[in-house]
């Protein structure tokens, strides 16, 4: 039998059924994909069965339906469907954060939490110049409530939710040291991300070690390397184990004054053609290097260290890398939300391409609890100034 819809619902329906069709039209206007659907037939069947999909969901679903869930839910369902872990649909919120996160400043109480097997949130690390560092909070304090939430219970992931908040705004926590609790209210303030950090160890060598690649970093890491060369460095390691690379252009930047002047790295797109990514100008630091790798090294992180390597600059030690070979562009939306596609592959001069299959260490050492890639550094530099091979 037959059911007649009334006319409100009518009218919804096709109200409906033309924002769905705009929100994909712009998704497959994007050119980079657009090849992937050729036949006009068949995207008219992609429209006319999500609007199917549409009328039927709104006729029977019993829940209530969120339109912005739904719609933020068709978006991200048509990035998933490329097929491609590194491509992804960021809502309005989480572009925000995306592009707060890649300035390299953060707002928050700098803090870094871990989930503790009593239940509660362990403070793993404090930024210096911070509201909880302000306070006297120390590394290994466990908060036990933030606000009037009992973090054992709520868990972790709400508990870390419930420290979020605005710059300015104040937040109470609970802190347990040494069987004591103690409250602390704090104010949530922007604060500067410390991507690198350095030192010269015994025997003139410098020790740099590089978190990620964001938009302060070069800045970071020319103080440091020009602190340290300027102080006698005779040899450089490089420290980029668990750095998940981020950005090129910063890691660019960073790497500029190391090499020879030539290309360091190129881009291959879909249709064939290549762009250079990376570029070094003439000037360039003459010491003996070694670049320190693991599984989590990613992305522009990889590119660092296989620039240096082609160039003969460096040598490499750790595990193989995790081969996320591929340069990205982020295009925002008209709602503020925006998509993040896989436009290209990156290469380097000699190593090629190191997409899905990583760069192979010249040493490969499995790590420790003594840190035995870091001490494998220091004997090959000790090797080679007593003339070893």
């Amino acid at each position: 039998m037959n059911k007649k819809i009334s006319l409100g619902l009518a009218i919804s329906l096709v109200a409906v059924s033309v924002a769905v069709t705009f929100i994909l039209t712009s998704f497959f206007t994007l050119r980079k994909y657009n090849s992937q659907i050729v036949d006009v037939n068949e995207k008219g069947k992609i429209y006319s069965s999500l609007q199917l999909l549409d009328a039927r969901t709104r006729e029977k679903y019993y829940g209530d339906i969120n339109e912005q869930n739904l719609s933020e839910g068709i978006l991200k369902g048509y990035i998933n469907g490329l097929g491609d872990k590194f491509s992804k649909y960021l809502s309005k919120e989480e572009y925000i954060s995306e592009k707060t996160n890649n300035s390299g400043e953060v707002v928050g109480l700098g803090l870094t939490l871990a989930q503790d097997s009593s239940g509660y949130m362990r403070i793993s690390e404090i930024i210096d110049d911070s509201p909880a560092s302000d306070e006297g909070l120390e590394i290994n304090d466990m908060i036990t409530f933030v606000e009037k939430l009992d973090v054992k219970k709520a868990g972790f992931d709400a508990s870390v939710e419930a420290m979020r908040g605005t710059e300015g705004s104040d937040i109470t926590i609970t802190v347990r040291r040494d069987g004591i609790d103690k409250e602390y209210t704090l104010t949530r303030r922007a604060m500067e991300v410390k991507t690198v950090t350095g030192e010269m160890l015994s025997g003139y060598v410098g020790y740099i070690k590089i978190t990620g690649f964001k938009e302060n970093t070069p800045e970071q890491f020319v103080d440091i390397l020009e602190r340290l060369t300027s102080n006698g460095a005779e040899n450089l390691i490089f420290d980029l184990r668990d750095n998940k690379g981020e950005l090129i252009e910063p890691m660019t930047e960073c790497i500029d004054p190391l090499l020879p002047e030539g290309v360091a790295a190129v881009a291959e797109y879909k249709d064939g053609h290549t762009e250079t990514v990376v570029y070094s100008d003439e000037s360039e630091l003459s010491i003996p290097m070694i670049v320190l790798v693991n599984e989590n090294t990613a992305s522009a992180a990889e590119v660092f260290a296989a620039a240096l390597h082609d160039a003969g600059k460096a040598e490499i030690i750790g595990v193989q890398t995790a081969g996320k070979g591929v340069l990205q562009e982020t295009s925002e939306l008209q709602n503020g939300s925006a998509v993040v596609l896989t436009v290209a592959e990156i290469q380097t001069p000699v190593s090629g391409s190191f997409n899905t299959t990583g760069i192979t260490p010249d040493y490969i050492v499995e790590n420790d609890s003594s840190d035995a890639q870091y001490n494998k550094a220091l004997e090959i530099i000790q090797q080679k100034k007593n003339g070893q091979s």
